[in-house]
């Protein structure tokens, strides 16, 4: 028996399933980098969406980054993000969402970034996420290490089947 989507997170739902795709870094303290990554978006009936990914380098085919947490939802046209980084970063943030005829965009600042003893200082990450059909694509920005906020990521999915 399938659950049902949960209405609070109802205009999220073209989110829901596997996807899978490329992207593409660069901050000024590292050198530019190509990744193959893998997200998924799950429920179980509660007002949120779960959220993983996973990236492996291209040039290295080592895995890279993953990311696991909550997209809720948060009234009409609002949504929340919880989120938790390996690299010992938390990030809490809030935004918005717009539906469109063939999907979603999706628009969050930080509220809060914290981090471990050990964790490389990231004081605000900027998400903007895209559905249209099938394809899933985002931009990533975000302020770390001594430098001002501006763009780090970009990526393009596709649903997997």
């Amino acid at each position: 028996m399938e659950t049902a989507l949960h209405p609070d997170v109802a205009a999220l739902a073209c989110l829901l399933g596997n996807w899978s795709g490329q992207g593409e870094g660069h901050y000024p303290t590292i050198d530019p980098f190509a990744y193959r990554e893998e997200i998924s978006f799950s429920h179980a009936g509660k007002p949120f969406l779960a959220y993983r990914q996973a990236t492996v380098r291209v040039d290295t085919g080592l895995p890279a980054h993953a990311e696991m947490g909550y997209l809720r939802g948060a009234g009409p046209g609002r949504v929340e993000l919880v989120m938790a980084h390996p690299t010992g970063v938390a990030e809490v943030a809030e935004g918005t969402v717009e539906v469109t005829a063939g999907g979603l965009v999706v628009r969050l600042q930080s509220t809060s970034v914290t981090g471990t003893a050990t964790a490389k200082e990231v004081r605000s990450i900027e998400r903007s996420l895209a559905v249209a059909g099938d394809l899933l694509s985002y931009d990533l920005s975000m302020a770390a290490v001594g430098e001002a906020l501006q763009h780090h990521l970009h990526a393009e999915l596709r649903r997997m089947a």
